[in-house]
């Protein structure tokens, strides 16, 4: 990371992105980082901290997440413009979010600021779980007959 782009973020952000299993994903590199990494990768989608100021506090929380998970993870932080662009494509529904993925396979995701207890159970579980389909964001889609169907 430049030292341009670290005077853009705020400096918990900054300090998070210089720990060890800690790297910046951009809308360029992320197709990359999702075919090249194995285990698990923790995404954090960031928002702009003066409008959701819930980032930062999972910034804190985010390091304590790998320390604490049952194996090796790291962290993928995705900075609010290209977390804005790639939301889409996983759906969760508050900002900011963490989404687990397994060999670049999605797991689950966990939105918003919650007690450490949830986070705790909600991190065992989504590393148990069955890759999935995302839930993306739905589509409606009008037939010719006039119905209409969520996709």
């Amino acid at each position: 990371m430049t030292e341009t782009m670290v005077a853009k973020i705020p400096p918990l952000m900054a300090r998070l992105l210089e720990r060890p299993g800690v790297f910046e994903i951009s809308l360029e590199t992320f197709d990359e980082v999702l075919k090249k990494t194995s285990g698990l990768l923790l995404l954090f989608f960031t928002e702009d901290p003066v409008r959701y100021r819930e980032t930062l506090d999972l910034a804190v929380v985010a390091p304590e997440l790998l320390e604490t998970s049952t194996e090796p993870m790291r962290l993928g932080v995705l900075l609010p413009e290209a977390a804005r662009a790639l939301q889409p494509r996983y759906g969760f529904g508050r900002w900011p979010a963490f989404v687990l993925l397994r060999d670049g396979q999605y797991l689950g995701a966990i939105d918003g600021m919650r007690p450490w207890d949830e986070y705790q159970q909600e991190m065992a579980r989504l590393q148990q779980a069955t890759p999935s389909r995302p839930p993306t964001v739905g589509v409606t889609v009008c037939s010719v007959d006039g119905g209409e169907h969520r996709h």
